[in-house]
């Protein structure tokens, strides 16, 4: 148990940082610009702490700029109000995804433009080859740690990190939770403090400010991880955001944006 739980939660937040860093903030809002030396660096960190999880930095923007263009109508990649269980939702989305990546799916220029792409790193990176290596090392150490029989019950949730990691938002996050932004679609705020998903559950805030990097700071309790890791990385001149946040003021139980 000493090894496992934190073997665990590093997988579990190092996995959702490169998820919501990564893919969602650059690759699908390129909310920030890197160099192209740092970006096949951040492909590389992002398989080596997915894992057996990995997903396509190609594959996952197309499709969430989709999610945006067409949230909560037939044409969404994943929503819960025209699938009946999360289960079924996932799978389309997992469809949806594999025929993005693989060509079968015609995209329109829109959601293509800009999208990085590294094939050959992505055709090894989400390979069986890859991810059974990944599920065997991921076993070895259960083998040799795990000294309790339940502590195996977190052993399949690891192998599928990142879609149970995109389900919780796409699912919980259109159904429960708070509204700061009256939008057209379902999104919510499923946690008032993201300790568990990094700002991801921010979800109505992002849905109303779509190219904003901090997904929080609309209340004084909207403390978002994944920005602050941002901003030190912008400090370190390894990412350069595109514009600066907008300082907020509440006003009769809203907020109302000044510009910075």
């Amino acid at each position: 148990m000493e090894v496992i739980i934190p073997f665990f939660l590093l997988h579990w937040y190092s996995s959702l940082f490169f998820q919501t860093f990564f893919l969602h903030r650059y690759a699908s809002h390129q909310m920030f610009t890197m160099s192209p030396f740092w970006e096949k660096v951040f492909f590389v960190l992002t398989w080596v702490f997915q894992g057996s999880n990995y997903l396509s930095a190609y594959g996952y923007g197309i499709m969430h700029r989709m999610h945006h263009a067409f949230a909560d109508t037939e044409n969404d990649p994943h929503s819960p109000k025209y699938d009946e269980t999360i289960f079924k939702m996932m799978w389309k989305t997992k469809t949806i995804y594999s025929d993005i990546n693989n060509g079968v799916m015609k995209v329109d220029k829109r959601f293509t433009d800009g999208a990085p792409q590294w094939k050959k790193f992505d055709l090894f990176a989400r390979s069986w080859v890859s991810r059974i290596a990944w599920g065997a090392a991921y076993f070895s150490a259960y083998l040799i740690y795990a000294d309790a029989w339940w502590l195996w019950l977190l052993l399949p949730a690891q192998f599928l990190l990142s879609p149970i990691h995109g389900a919780i938002i796409n699912w919980f996050a259109h159904k429960y939770g708070y509204r700061n932004f009256e939008v057209k679609d379902t999104s919510k705020n499923f946690l008032p403090f993201d300790f568990l998903m990094m700002g991801e559950s921010y979800h109505n805030n992002h849905h109303n400010h779509g190219s904003r990097a901090n997904f929080g700071g609309f209340r004084w309790h909207e403390i978002d991880p994944t920005y602050l890791i941002i901003k030190v990385l912008a400090a370190l001149k390894i990412i350069r955001l595109k514009q600066k946040d907008v300082q907020l003021e509440p006003l009769q139980g809203k907020t109302v944006k000044r510009a910075a």
